[in-house]
């Protein structure tokens, strides 16, 4: 059955936006020199903000690298099997999370003037800001693909010379980083097999 006959609602995306942003969307290891313009890298943001996180608390905070500076800064910091991929993608993006969150709770959640205080115990921020911030990275690759772009994330870097680095003077830590541009195939895998329902999840 397809995907857009499913009762669920009465404007679900049509198939084949659906294969964009799931079922013919891939990893890309490799990609084309065709640049990504600063307005679409600011299109991007401003749909992922619309994610919900946890009393919009939005933790995530984005790094996009671009200039030959910048990529040189990161190029050392990079796991080997991920060094080569990530210098030739046009953008690569830094996803952290900001530990300092709840300082802006008054004005993204205005509603409960206490929200701040909700978050005193570190254990707790650290663990709201890395949970929120890692689905702010699930929309933003979403995002991406929504808008044509493809996404390359990798967990392979050195996360303490990427704090130093890139946030050496706040509270911001680096969660994963995310190539993006427009892939080709070189390098491109099979498609790894994925769990069926029955083995992933439960109805109750």
């Amino acid at each position: 059955m397809p995907f857009d006959a499913l009762e669920t609602r009465d404007h679900a995306l049509s198939d084949a936006a659906l294969a964009q942003l799931f079922t013919q969307a891939r990893t890309r290891n490799a990609w084309s020199d065709r640049p990504v313009p600063e307005a679409l890298l600011r299109q991007l943001y401003d749909l992922t903000k619309f994610g919900p996180t946890a009393v919009n608390n939005t933790p995530a905070r984005f790094v996009f690298v671009t200039s030959p500076q910048a990529k040189a800064r990161l190029d050392p910091l990079m796991s080997e099997g991920n060094r080569a991929k990530t210098m030739q993608a046009p953008v690569t993006v830094i996803i952290g999370y900001d530990l300092d969150f709840p300082d802006t709770l008054p004005v993204l959640f205005p509603h409960a003037p206490g929200a701040r205080d909700w978050f005193a115990d570190p254990a707790a921020r650290q663990e709201s800001a890395f949970r929120n911030s890692s689905l702010q990275g699930g929309y933003f690759m979403i995002a991406a693909r929504a808008l044509g772009l493809d996404v390359g994330p990798m967990s392979g870097f050195d996360a303490e010379g990427v704090k130093a680095e890139f946030f050496p003077d706040n509270a911001v830590q680096p969660n994963f980083i995310v190539n993006l541009g427009y892939g080709t195939d070189e390098n491109l895998f099979p498609r790894s097999p994925r769990l069926a329902f029955d083995e992933a999840a439960r109805i109750l």
